[in-house]
C-alpha cells in the first residue's frame, strides 16, 4: 500500500512551509490541494508559495490554469492523480496540502467524481433566487428536498445549500445519504492525515495580520488586472476570497476600506468552516501548534508518526 500524507488546516496556520520541511526529510514533493493556486496571476490574493519557499522541492497543481478557465474536483483529482503516478515513480512520497477539504477528500478516499457535471446555468438560477428572494427562501428549497442537508447547513452558507439542491437535481437522491456513505469509505492508501490548529485568536490575528501585508504588497493591482480578464463571469476564479470583495469594490459596491474588512472577515469565518471538515475524520492526526515552539519540532513529530 502506497504512502500518502496529508498536511491540511485553516488557512494561514502554515502548512506550506511544513509540507516542504517534512518532504525534505521523508524524501516527498508536494501536490498543492488548494482550488485556487492552480491560476497564474493570482499570485498575492491566494498567498501562493513562491519558487524561493519551495526551497527546490518540487510542487505540483500550482499556476497550471488561466483565471478565466473553471476548475473543479474532477479535474483536482486527475491532476492529483497524474502527480502521484510520477512522484511514486521517482521511489518518492506524495505530500498532500491545502485546504480545500473537499478535494483532499475525494482524493484520499478515492471518490469517483468523474460522472458529476457541474450545472452552471442551474448553480446561476438558485443565486439569482436567492439574491431576489434571500437566503432563507433557497434554504426552504431545500428544507422540500433534502430536511436532513437543510438542518446540517446553515441558510446563510448559500454556496453548499446551492450545492446540496444541485446534486438532488442531477441524481433524485439525497447529499446528505451521499455524504454518510463516503464518510465510511476506508483510504486506498497507507494515510498519515495531520491537520494543523492553532489557538483561534492568534489565528485570527494572523490572517488580519497576512491581509493587510497582501495590500502592502499590490493586491488591490493584482486583483485589478484579474478583473479586467474575466469581468463578471460566472468563473471559479470569480468566487477566491479576496479578489470577489475587491471585485466588488472595483463594481462600485463598496469603499475599499470596506472591501479589506470584508476579506478579513470572510477569510476568517472560512478558517472556521475549514476547522469544522476535517472533525469528521477519525484518521486525522491534530497538530496543535500551541505545543510546539518551531515549525522544526511539528516536522520531526510529523516524521516520527510516519516512520513509526
Amino acid at each position: 500500500m502506497n504512502k500518502l500524507v496529508i498536511i491540511a488546516g485553516p488557512t494561514a496556520v502554515g502548512k506550506s512551509e511544513c509540507a516542504v520541511e517534512l518532504s525534505k526529510k521523508i524524501n516527498g514533493e508536494v501536490i498543492s490541494a488548494d482550488s485556487m493556486q492552480v491560476y497564474r496571476g493570482m499570485d498575492i490574493g491566494t498567498a501562493k508559495i513562491t519558487p524561493e519557499e519551495m526551497q527546490g522541492i518540487r510542487h505540483f497543481g500550482i499556476d497550471i490554469l488561466n483565471p478565466d478557465e473553471n476548475y473543479d474536483v474532477t479535474e483536482f483529482v486527475s491532476m492529483a492523480h497524474r502527480a502521484m503516478e510520477q512522484i511514486y515513480a521517482d521511489e518518492k512520497i506524495p505530500v498532500l496540502c491545502g485546504g480545500t477539504g473537499f478535494y483532499i477528500q475525494a482524493l484520499a478516499y478515492d471518490i469517483d467524481f468523474g460522472e458529476e457535471q457541474v450545472d452552471f446555468d442551474y448553480r446561476k438560477e438558485l443565486q439569482e433566487f436567492a439574491d431576489k428572494s434571500g437566503a432563507e427562501a433557497l434554504h426552504e428549497k431545500l428544507c422540500e428536498v433534502d430536511p436532513e442537508s437543510a438542518e446540517a447547513i446553515p441558510a446563510g452558507n448559500v454556496k453548499r445549500v446551492i450545492r446540496a439542491l444541485e446534486y438532488f437535481k442531477n441524481h433524485g437522491t439525497k447529499i446528505s445519504e451521499h455524504n454518510a456513505e463516503e464518510r465510511q469509505r476506508k483510504s486506498p492508501y497507507e494515510l498519515y492525515f495531520f491537520v494543523l490548529t492553532d489557538d483561534r485568536k492568534k489565528l485570527y490575528d494572523r490572517i488580519d495580520t497576512r491581509v493587510d501585508r497582501m495590500m502592502d504588497a499590490g493586491f488591490l493591482d493584482e486583483a485589478k488586472r484579474i478583473y479586467d480578464l474575466i469581468g463578471d463571469r460566472e468563473c471559479t476564479a470569480a468566487k477566491a476570497i479576496g479578489y470577489r470583495e475587491l471585485f466588488e469594490y472595483f463594481r462600485g459596491e463598496c469603499s475599499l476600506e470596506e472591501a479589506v474588512a470584508k476579506i478579513k472577515q470572510d477569510t476568517r469565518h472560512f478558517a472556521k468552516r475549514q476547522l469544522t471538515w476535517f472533525k469528521r475524520y477519525p484518521e486525522v492526526i491534530w497538530v496543535d501548534r500551541q505545543i510546539y515552539n518551531t515549525i522544526e519540532e511539528i516536522v520531526d513529530f510529523m516524521k516520527s508518526r510516519i516512520n513509526q
